[in-house]
């Protein structure tokens, strides 16, 4: 299954989001709510797929480089497509200053996934990345809750806003699924590069080691960003005015 074939696959689904219902809140934003809405998708399938991957293949835990599934392989192949059409997606409806972290992510993520489509390398790697997928599920839902106005309780007072229930636990849910799924799991990859990197060439150790510690840093600044937003701050203006950081606030990416 080709990189270029998911991407299409992908596309039409961004496509058939057009027709799911849009809050009378977010129409002003229809793009980004599509977007994230397929994003939302995307999320929910990898995550579970990747998970489901390590069930069913629990020897792939123990050689991360050459042992390969159609099941593992398919799944690296969808999730690329979808990083090459969100890829061209933001880079055309969304201005450079807002969206570098989004592309930069989605260039650092592809670089690798490139090599286990094209050589079927790494692949068991590229799926342990594909559990931080678990936690963008929260990420995506909690932009979703913004713009749709869903964020704190109707009628409160808004200079003392009161988030509602449903803010709450997924604010709660996306911190702590954000460091073991994100943080976690970058460490122990990081690790476990380290651990290996007598067996790799050169180019794929650095490609990894720049990939892994670009895509960390940007999930160290992405908790401290939530945390704030959603926890050390009650104003309203806070959460929703840094939600313009699609990496930090809005639900995007790995």
């Amino acid at each position: 299954m080709s990189m270029h074939i998911c991407a299409c696959i992908s596309k039409e689904g961004n496509d058939i989001s057009r027709f799911l219902p849009t809050p009378e809140s977010a129409r002003k934003k229809s793009w980004r709510w599509r977007n994230i809405s397929t994003s939302l998708a995307h999320s929910s399938l990898t995550g579970a797929w990747a998970v489901l991957c390590f069930y069913l293949q629990p020897h792939m835990l123990e050689d991360l480089m050459s042992s390969p599934s159609l099941l593992s392989h398919s799944l690296v192949a969808v999730s690329a497509g979808y990083f090459i059409q969100d890829f061209f997606d933001v880079a055309l409806n969304e201005s450079l200053k807002r969206s570098w972290e989004v592309l930069l992510h989605h260039s650092a993520v592809l670089s690798c996934f490139n090599l286990s489509v094209t050589f079927r390398l790494f692949v068991g790697f590229s799926v342990m990345s594909l559990l931080v997928e678990i936690n963008s599920v929260f990420l995506h839902v909690r932009q979703l809750l913004l713009l749709s106005g869903r964020r704190n309780v109707p009628g409160t007072d808004v200079k003392a806003p009161r988030p509602s229930v449903a803010y709450r636990v997924t604010s709660w849910l996306n911190l702590g699924t954000l460091l073991v799924f994100r943080v976690g799991t970058m460490a122990w990859m990081s690790r476990w590069l380290a651990a290996h990197s007598q067996r790799m060439s050169r180019y794929v150790l650095l490609l990894g080691t720049v990939s892994l510690s670009a895509i960390s840093t940007m999930n160290m600044v992405l908790f401290y960003r939530l945390l704030r937003a959603d926890i050390l701050t009650s104003s309203p203006g806070t959460s929703n005015g840094e939600a313009g950081s699609r990496f930090a606030l809005d639900g995007r990416r790995q």
